[in-house]
């Protein structure tokens, strides 16, 4: 048996611990594993590297992937590519592959086993928890820590200058690291993609926070979060391969419209790239790990066309279909707890 493996998409913690398990789980069983360099574009351009046991054994604690990621989308170019992906899998004589990534990454996979019959097994991966069927991601938990430490060092100047902070988190399509990062640092007031803004309510908010002796505020906000029939706020108007625009600079927007709405000094933080940096916590390595054994179980049975999950406190088998049909969103019943802190 001779296994593929392949991390498309942003990178986040954990990557190199679901390597590490696939690659264990799968030399257990006699067989062998190789990298696809890149993401798709490994598969694409047949750039690959060996994985065995003993290199693998000590990456856990590595945050990003040895392997490398891009967003390259073999069905962008579908006459051309794809063949070159096919071509490819027979050549390095795979017989399965393991993709690790999001919605888009494992949206190729879902698509080159239905209509290519590739053998495909998938492992989900975000630091937005946005995906369907699992519970929560690897990778999740390492961001909103890393949002959670930044700022309750933010607090610190912040209230020295008697500021309002507006910090802008990762979220494309859904809340979860605004608000699970809100709630951990007693954030003022807390903006999601789920739930248009509302700038007269977080102003009257921050000024009713400061007539009680508060002297300065925290606001978080997710950079999908929109105004009223208003979209998303860009960095550019380009598109990636999937089809995404690069979201960015809604923190900026929001800091002056507080700032001119209150006469309080704001400012804004995009912490952007620095939630997917560094090592995982040990919840994700945990995670992770779980997650990449039972993906070579899947492998070891042929069962493809499959990803794992977290369901509770198991990991579960589903499908590809169903890990992609649609974004997961942030679950409200967390929103509304929160909002009993801003109202």
């Amino acid at each position: 048996m001779k296994v593929g493996l392949l991390t498309g998409g942003g990178d986040c913690p954990g990557l190199n611990a679901v390597i590490r398990a696939v690659v264990q789980r799968i030399h257990n069983e006699g067989g062998s594993c190789i990298g696809l360099l890149e993401g798709w574009r490994g598969l694409v351009k047949g750039a690959s590297m060996p994985l065995d046991v003993h290199e693998t054994d000590g990456i856990i604690a590595r945050g990003g992937t040895i392997l490398g990621s891009s967003r390259t989308n073999p069905f962008k170019n579908p006459d051309t590519d794809v063949p070159a992906v096919k071509a490819n899998f027979a050549s390095m004589g795979l017989d399965a592959l393991v993709a690790i990534g999001g919605d888009d990454t494992l949206g190729v996979a879902y698509r080159l086993h239905r209509d290519h019959g590739m053998p495909m097994v998938g492992v989900p991966k975000t630091i937005d928890n946005d995906l369907m069927v699992t519970d929560f991601t690897f990778g999740f938990d390492t961001a909103i820590n890393i949002v959670v430490e930044a700022v309750d060092r933010l607090r610190t100047t912040t209230e020295s200058h008697r500021r309002v902070m507006v910090v802008e988190t990762m979220g494309r399509h859904a809340g979860w690291i605004a608000c699970f990062s809100g709630i951990a640092t007693a954030a003022d007031y807390i903006l999601v993609p789920e739930v248009p803004i509302d700038v007269d309510h977080v102003v009257e908010v921050l000024k009713r926070r400061r007539a009680e002796g508060k002297n300065y505020g925290i606001v978080l906000v997710s950079e999908g979060a929109e105004f009223p029939d208003q979209g998303s706020v860009t960095i550019e108007a380009e598109t990636d391969a999937f089809g995404h625009v690069r979201l960015g600079g809604i923190g900026n927007a929001l800091a002056k419209m507080i700032e001119d709405r209150t006469g309080y000094e704001t400012r804004s933080v995009v912490l952007g790239h620095l939630q997917r940096g560094g090592p995982p916590s040990a919840y994700d390595r945990v995670l992770a790990t779980r997650l990449g054994l039972a993906a070579a179980e899947l492998v070891v049975k042929q069962r493809f066309g499959t990803m794992v999950a977290l369901s509770g406190t198991k990991i579960i088998e589903t499908t590809l279909a169903e890990g992609v049909a649609a974004t997961k969103k942030l679950d409200m019943e967390y929103y509304r707890q929160a909002q009993t802190f801003f109202r």
